[in-house]
């Protein structure tokens, strides 16, 4: 098994709705960091698991300087951008995203 890590940081902003209808501060930003990790029992044809600037478009090139409020249909907790980073990566089994120093979710398939 043939495994990679990818790091890199985006900023962006967003703000969390709660269920009891109270929300953070509306549009906060961080420099989120975002560790993404992908396995592949074969290379391809070019002797990778993935491209690593292919991972860094999809995820940096989607979602920096946005609002994660308007750029994904849902509530942008640190946990459900774990997620969705994973789901974007068809070879990605776990993502780490670091929201501030001391507060980080993951997400593993």
């Amino acid at each position: 098994m043939y495994k990679v890590r990818k790091t890199m940081t985006v900023s962006a902003s967003h703000h969390i709705s709660f269920a009891g209808g109270t929300q953070t501060e509306p549009d906060h930003g961080h420099n989120w960091k975002i560790t993404v990790w992908c396995a592949s029992e074969e290379l391809d044809a070019d002797g990778m698991v993935v491209d690593f600037c292919d991972i860094e478009r999809r995820i940096c090139g989607y979602l920096d300087h946005g609002d994660l409020n308007e750029l994904l249909p849902f509530n942008p907790t640190t946990e459900n951008l774990a997620r969705w980073i994973c789901d974007q990566i068809p070879q990605c089994y776990q993502v780490e995203v670091e929201e501030s120093p001391g507060n980080a979710a993951s997400y593993e398939r």
